[in-house]
């Protein structure tokens, strides 16, 4: 009798007790830098992205905190944009204010921060910036790196 009223509690506090979701955890960091310079005349720094981003292990989202430099040798301001799994996803980061710009670029950082929930299994994240320069002369010039980051829980 004693064993019966023991599964009775236990089975009872098992539908009492709320069961909650498990939630997937982002995890560490990974830096983020790209750097764009000018292939023409004068090796002249055109943007630079830096920062980080982090994947989550439940493989459908990511986060991110990065800081573009606009160079202080391109016009105009940079071209920043991101791409999910290698294809025509593309995301426009979140804008979140400027910073104070530190030697080499031109009047601010441009920050970004955000978060991306994506559809499918989200396998990687791709970074392009373009930057633009005039040389020689009135020539304008353009210029795109991109770096590929891997989603390591898949």
């Amino acid at each position: 009798m004693a064993g019966s009223v023991a599964i009775a509690i236990a089975t009872l506090a098992a539908i009492l007790v709320p069961v909650t979701p498990a939630h997937a955890a982002y995890g560490p960091n990974q830096t983020v830098y790209l750097a764009v310079t000018s292939n023409a005349g004068p090796p002249t720094l055109l943007a630079e992205v830096t920062g980080t981003l982090a994947f989550d292990d439940g493989n459908r989202k990511f986060r991110y905190a990065l800081r573009l430099c606009w160079g202080s040798g391109s016009y105009p301001q940079p071209n920043f944009y991101m791409t999910v799994n290698g294809t025509s996803t593309t995301l426009s980061p979140t804008g979140a204010g400027t910073a104070a710009a530190p030697p080499g670029c031109q009047l601010y950082l441009s920050l970004y921060e955000g978060e991306y929930t994506h559809s499918t299994t989200l396998t990687n994240v791709t970074l392009y910036v373009t930057g633009g320069w005039f040389y020689p002369g009135q020539t304008y010039n353009s210029r795109t790196k991109s770096v590929t980051y891997d989603n390591p829980y898949n």
